[in-house]
């Protein structure tokens, strides 16, 4: 059969694409793929550039190999306690996810793997407990290690051990699953300290061991579900066996973790209950602390100020050597015939450029200008005593003065310089949108009022409700709070004018912007007097990157062995529970200057209650813990379009979208992770509320509060329209003429004129407007933040489960 005659493919003609001189960055970018950029030469001095840029290529991966394998390895020799090693311990934090789950049986099972005598295996047993804290060295691995094994749901003393730990091990049951406390402790651990290495172990009940047909189904549902929240755990470990302990063992005594990189701030962890001691000064409540500890992290300096979780920033009186530890001279029993009696030199000491402890400046009130009273106002004064001056306020009838006094008005908000007011703005834009769900009159209520002395309420008594009554007016509370943050995700900063208080009035502290990215704002202006007691940076990054340089430079390296004298610590310091770590961080220079702080947040998904701002919530940067009442705005990448530093602010903090959580407090240099508690009194745990990282601290940052006045359009000619209900005064209309009108389909106008007495006006846009449509007007305020506190978590007892409630004979464990 005769077919048709055609060309291979390979043989078709294909005409080159299009170039041009003008192609954009983006389509050439396109057109490379990735590809190198082509150079202007070819033929034989083309294929050696090719030859010599791969030759340099694998010579540049073979130095990184090299450098990575040898900082490994200086890793490795930093714990290591053979030939000249410095005997720092690996610092080991174990984490019950259950309360059933028992950190004492877990160490007994990995004691026999680490090389101890018999003996000493035995001693140590008789004083392990489910929490505390044990040096324990390991002859095998020629290492020693420090336990911390820390209470079951603890969110805070996990937060605190997870800071400082080299690994941090979950301990997981193979028969109950983690509940939602231990899956909160997950997140908050994962939130904060997201650079720690993660091991997770299975712990079996004693009655109902793993049996090898189910060990691959169990390890695999574990592992599972720790990697939803550290992806990077590979493996689920077990100490119930001797061939599996032991593999444990050389995990986390042979590898070296990812925390003993180099970092600029240091941290100590007390070896012990017996080498933290207080001595009492002149004044009983006030005396030195001496912590004896190695220097991890970073370089530790006298002239710094250093932390003390829970407690508050101290000074530091002197850095003194400290003699060779029991497990380095058990180690290496020569070390003690050359130890030498009389101690050398504090190894640091303040110097004229220490840090003291001033957090905020002190404002000259004189330097302000001055208003003095005339001869007349004094008289007055003199002559009206305290016990004359009656404060009395127009209430609406039948309100009692216990009542009277949670009332603000205009006068209350002028004396509270702001603050309160932004809070009388919230209860009344609250309160009118109840009004018009329930189809009440404002003026028929307003109308009948009466003055009520407010002293008169030092007279009466507080009654307690009935549980009753008191569970069903929270639980209206609740709903009221979801129906206001729908309403406001719905109906963003939309408030109706109301009719008993003029606009004018109601709304003096209020501007109109003509573009809220690009009109000026003075950040300097109507400041609080709180603005004059921070400190501002003018840059910020260069003098952090300073800091941080010479305090690589300065102080006590990393890996020495050192007393730590802190003065001036109250007696305070000790009520704590001596089982748990007691940690010391060291802070850099001018971190304990106060500013207004900056943090990008993003909500929890798995927590649906409504977080409105400046509701008290806890805020942990680092080893701080701050009870704050945050303000919350838009987070705009790159620091917006604009010209100004303005931002909006957010009355609620919603899902799904990065926001800005500002408050007062200490500079934190660099970026640290953060997160955002709030405390449940019916919650043995807080809720995890946020999670993010800091920003830049910077009081220029303006916070702008919007509302939006709406109005209806009454008549409308084309461009031209009559409108009313958005102000209800004709005085009002004058006042707020010059701001510019918008409407919710895209149109812009301005107010032509007044019309009437009755708040209607005429206004101008530029183009026609439909019946539908709704006007609308911007106004902006300024919002400050407030001052954040120091928290004290509450001590909590710790409670274990059944299993390890009752240990008969544990004492006397045989060891395998």
């Amino acid at each position: 059969m005769s077919s048709g005659h055609h060309h291979r493919s390979t043989l078709k003609q294909s005409n080159k694409s299009f170039k041009s001189r003008h192609a954009s960055k983006g389509s050439l970018k396109a057109a490379a793929k990735g590809k190198p950029a082509s150079s202007a030469t070819s033929g034989h001095a083309h294929k050696n550039v090719s030859a010599a840029s791969k030759k340099a290529r694998l010579n540049a991966n073979a130095q990184k190999r090299d450098l990575k394998r040898k900082a490994v390895a200086t890793d490795i020799k930093f714990f290591s306690t053979s030939s000249g090693g410095s005997s720092v311990p690996r610092i080991i934090s174990i984490v019950p996810l259950l309360p059933s789950l028992s950190p004492r049986r877990f160490l007994a099972n990995l004691l026999p793997t680490l090389g101890l005598p018999t003996d000493e295996v035995e001693a140590i047993l008789r004083d392990l407990s489910d929490v505390g804290s044990w040096m324990i060295r390991s002859p095998r691995f020629k290492t020693n290690l420090q336990v911390n094994a820390l209470p079951p749901l603890d969110v805070y003393a996990t937060l605190d051990a997870a800071l400082v730990s080299d690994y941090v091990v979950l301990l997981e049951s193979s028969t109950d699953e983690v509940q939602l406390e231990g899956e909160a402790v997950l997140r908050c651990l994962q939130g904060q300290a997201g650079g720690v290495d993660i091991v997770t172990c299975v712990q079996a009940p004693e009655a109902n061991p793993i049996t090898p047909s189910t060990k691959n189904l169990i390890h695999k549902s574990l592992l599972s579900f720790t990697k939803y929240f550290f992806p990077s755990v590979a493996k689920i470990h077990s100490s119930d066996s001797p061939s599996e302990a032991a593999i444990l063992a050389r995990a986390l005594c042979e590898a070296a973790p990812s925390g003993t990189k180099e970092d600029v701030r240091a941290y100590m962890v007390a070896e012990g209950s017996g080498s933290v001691r207080w001595t009492p000064s002149s004044s009983e409540d006030v005396g030195t602390l001496e912590v004896v500890g190695t220097v991890r992290g970073g370089s530790l300096s006298a002239n710094r100020l250093v932390h003390i979780p829970g407690q508050g920033d101290f000074q530091v009186e002197a850095i003194l050597p400290a003699p060779p530890s029991s497990l380095a001279l058990a180690a290496k029993p020569h070390h003690a015939s050359m130890t030498v009696d009389e101690p050398s030199g504090p190894l640091s000491a303040p110097g004229e450029n220490a840090d003291d402890l001033t957090a905020t400046n002190t404002p000259d009130m004189m330097a302000n200008e001055q208003t003095w009273p005339t001869e007349e106002e004094m008289a007055q004064g003199n002559m009206a005593g305290p016990s004359e001056v009656k404060r009395t306020k127009r209430v609406p009838k039948g309100t009692s003065a216990y009542q009277a006094a949670w009332i603000f008005d205009d006068d209350d908000g002028e004396e509270d310089e702001g603050d309160e007011d932004d809070e009388m703005d919230d209860d009344e834009e609250e309160g009118i949108a109840e009004d018009d769900a329930e189809g009440g009159d404002v003026d028929d209520e307003v109308e009948e009022t009466e003055e009520i002395e407010l002293d008169s309420r030092k007279g009466e008594t507080h009654r307690d409700l009935d549980p009753e009554q008191e569970e069903r007016e929270y639980e209206a509370y609740l709903r009221q709070r979801e129906k206001a943050a729908a309403e406001d995700q719905q109906f963003p900063d939309e408030i109706d004018t109301p009719r008993h208080i003029a606009a004018r009035t109601r709304f003096q502290r209020y501007r109109g912007l003509k573009s809220f990215r690009t009109s000026p704002w003075d950040p300097y202006e109507n400041l609080p007097l709180d603005y004059a007691k921070i400190f501002q940076f003018e840059n910020f990054g260069a003098t952090g990157r300073r800091i941080e340089r010479e305090a690589k430079l300065d102080g006590v390296k990393a890996g020495t062995r050192v007393i730590l004298v802190i003065k001036d610590v109250p007696r305070s310091v000790l009520d704590r529970d001596e089982r748990l770590p007691f940690i010391v961080h060291g802070l850099l220079q001018h971190e304990h200057k106060q500013s207004v702080l900056h943090f990008v947040v993003q909500r929890n998904t798995e927590y649906d209650e409504p977080v409105k701002a400046k509701d008290p919530l806890i805020l942990c940067v680092g080893p701080r813990r701050y009870a704050i009442r945050p303000l919350f705005s838009q987070h705009v990448r790159g620091g917006g379009k604009g010209v100004n530093n303005v931002h909006k602010s957010e009355k609620y903090l919603r899902p799904g979208a990065a926001t800005v959580l500002t408050t007062f407090g200490p500079v934190c240099f660099g970026k640290s992770p953060c997160i955002v508690l709030k405390n449940d009194p019916d919650s043995p745990i807080p809720h995890l509320v946020a999670m993010g990282s800091s920003l830049p601290p910077d009081p220029t940052r303006i916070i702008a509060k919007r509302i939006v006045l709406t109005g209806h359009p009454f008549k409308i000619h084309k461009k031209t329209a009559t409108l009313r209900y958005m102000f209800f005064e004709r005085e009002d209309v004058e006042y707020f003429r010059s701001v510019e009108l918008h409407t919710k389909y895209g149109r812009v106008g301005h107010i032509s004129e007044p019309l009437g007495t009755h708040g209607y006006f005429k206004a101008h846009f530029d183009g026609p407007i439909g019946q539908m449509d709704t006007i609308c007007m911007s106004l902006y305020k300024r919002q400050f933040p407030k001052w954040a506190e120091d928290f004290k978590p509450e001590r909590r007892e710790i409670t274990v489960g059944a299993e390890n409630d009752d240990r008969e004979g544990n004492d006397e464990m045989e060891v395998e």
